[in-house]
């Protein structure tokens, strides 16, 4: 019979780590005496990031005395006391190996519920003093586990824990676990964690991403797709940048100029994925640094060529460098088409959403339903100033009349004399988020959307509250993404990507594509995260010791050395900025 050996809470404080604050819950301290559980906590309890820990689904974490023994020897410890992990019970009994998900347990008044692994956090490793401590509750199968709180009641130390019911299908913590984090896993392995109602709603998403993922690819496919949208992407049809030439220039509105491009050899090039896009280096005259920018691929996937299109900003270097200088015969370096914002397949309808130059990547993706004589239903929305700012509205009037299902509402928010309403567009407004509620738009549609970043988030925003499921909505960002940096206070402040305090490094260069930074590596810096976060680059991480893949992102060129080596690869493409150093002169879509 398993035993409750010690009952552990603690409320989150503040702590210094690495220059910053953190504030976390991890910081458990034993207590005597019946404690009350309720939903969410017991009592005296608390969690600093909800994000990743707390809420109704993990309630209440467990670690195993075995497990106390196991890292005791394997450490060389001699200090671990309960609640070192950060858990609430200590536990004689129960080990991940055994415990299933679903499983149900009564400890004195209360009832419980096994809902998923412990998250892999960076926080266990801090309060351990091992750093690497995230990696290697993985890599040794003991990541603990969290309990749902199905009936709330007092529980103390020194109470058997009594099984009261089997999850279904007998999928083990530990093996669950590995199904995510660890290589192998089978569609078997993923289709049984489905059916268990128990696991927890994160867990089920990565697992329905995977379930996706291993379809695609033979047994034993990366778990890592599961973690980061980033590992789902296609390997890059070539490693590198490679010349393309120019074939044609063509004018799209005022502002706005596409460029045709062909591989140099003649040969056809890669087929792109409708929504994706190309990386290229601009070299300006003179000694200049290449600028390194990433333009939507607008055209029709498939064709054997690209067609980039460029908006030309008043202060833009590479759209105006383009626009001066670049020729039909030219040749311009791109790396292989990226990204995951793509067109999914399906009967479900599909919402088109955009604005001004927002239009080019679901450009691609209207050529694609149409090259497909797609019977789905489409809706067009799109917005601009007037006719003279409205790129490609021929183009895509012509694709949309193809489509059997299809209709079209173009917004202009000031349309000129000439501008005629009913042809050239359909509302004189913004396609803002207020206009949403009016359209009538299905809410079982998949949703894609591009455009300045504050008009994706009220759309998104707006789509969400009519009804449609925020899984299903999909944008798409060109500039630095927001940080991901849990637990870290005052993370939220933007401060623009600027090279790092202290003297310059003398190390390979590091080009931050999105942040149009170039800088020389230090090694004063253990990872590529680390020199990221010194010159204010959003970033994105969670373990920090190569597990959760969170701060998965694709190697445009160049190569980097691990240390440690990651628990998974990423995926073919990618890299792990968390653990990983330049072996030469990179390129990061950062």
């Amino acid at each position: 019979m398993a035993t409750l050996t010690a009952v552990n809470v603690g409320m989150p404080k503040d702590v210094p780590w690495h220059g910053k604050t953190v504030h976390t819950g991890v910081y458990k301290q034993t207590v005597t005496g019946p404690r009350m559980v309720r939903r969410l906590n017991i009592d005296g309890d608390g969690q600093g990031d909800l994000g990743g820990h707390g809420g109704e689904q993990r309630a209440v974490l467990v670690y195993q005395l075995d497990s106390y023994r196991h890292w005791a020897k394997e450490l060389g410890r001699d200090d671990l006391a309960p609640g070192q992990f950060g858990e609430n019970f200590t536990v004689d009994g129960l080990p991940d190996d055994e415990v299933c998900i679903g499983d149900r347990y009564r400890i004195g008044g209360a009832l419980f519920e096994v809902t998923q692994p412990r998250v892999t956090c960076y926080r266990v490793g801090l309060r351990m003093g091992e750093p690497q401590m995230a990696a290697l509750l993985v890599a040794h199968h003991r990541p603990g586990f969290y309990l749902r709180v199905i009936g709330e009641g007092e529980v103390e130390a020194g109470q058997e824990i009594v099984k009261v019911a089997t999850g279904p299908e007998a999928m083990t913590v530990e093996e669950i676990d590995r199904v995510l984090y660890l290589p192998g896993h089978t569609r078997e392995q993923v289709e049984r964690s489905l059916r268990i109602p128990a696991l927890s709603p994160g867990w089920q998403a990565s697992m329905r991403t995977l379930q996706d993922q291993v379809g695609k690819e033979a047994a034993g496919a990366s778990g890592s797709a599961g973690l980061n949208k980033a590992a789902t992407a296609p390997p890059p049809g070539w490693p590198g940048f490679r010349p393309l030439t120019v074939t044609r220039i063509q004018t799209e509105s005022r502002s706005v100029f596409s460029l045709h491009l062909a591989a140099a050899d003649g040969s056809d090039l890669p087929t792109a994925l409708p929504g994706q896009f190309l990386t290229v280096k601009i070299q300006p005259e003179g000694d200049a640094p290449p600028l390194i920018r990433s333009y939507s691929l607008s055209g029709e996937p498939g064709t054997s060529t690209y067609r980039i299109s460029v908006k030309v900003e008043p202060h833009g270097a590479a759209s105006n460098e383009l626009r001066a200088h670049i020729r039909v015969g030219d040749r311009l370096k791109a790396a292989a088409p990226r990204g995951t914002f793509c067109l999914a397949g399906g009967d479900n309808p599909v919402i088109l959403l955009s604005a001004g130059v927002g239009v080019t990547p679901v450009l691609a993706m209207l050529h694609a339903l149409t090259r497909d004589r797609s019977t789905r239903q489409v809706w067009w929305l799109h917005g601009a100033r007037d006719s003279t700012e409205h790129p490609f509205a021929r183009e895509s009037r012509d694709l949309i009349a193809t489509l059997p299902h299809a209709r079209s509402t173009v917004f202009y928010s000031r349309p000129a004399a000439t501008d005629r309403r009913g042809v050239d567009y359909a509302q004189a407004s913004r396609l803002s988020a207020d206009r949403i509620p009016e359209l009538g738009l299905p809410t079982d549609a998949d949703a894609y959307l591009c455009g300045p970043v504050g008009f994706m988030n009220t759309v998104t925003t707006a789509l969400v509250a009519s009804g449609m499921d925020a899984s299903r909505v999909h944008t798409e960002i060109f500039g630095a993404g927001a940080s991901l940096t849990p637990g870290i206070k005052g993370a939220v402040t933007a401060t623009a990507p600027h090279q790092p305090a202290g003297p310059a490094g003398t190390g390979p260069t590091v080009s931050f594509a999105r942040s149009g930074l170039n800088v020389p590596w230090n090694d004063t810096q253990e990872s590529l995260l680390e020199l990221a976060e010194a010159c204010d680059v959003p970033v994105q991480w969670s373990c920090r010791t190569g597990v959760c893949h969170t701060c998965e992102l694709a190697l445009m060129s160049g190569s980097v050395d691990y240390a440690p080596d990651p628990v998974e690869p990423p995926a073919p493409g990618n890299i792990l900025i968390c653990c990983s150093k330049p072996a030469e002169g990179i390129i990061l879509d950062l």
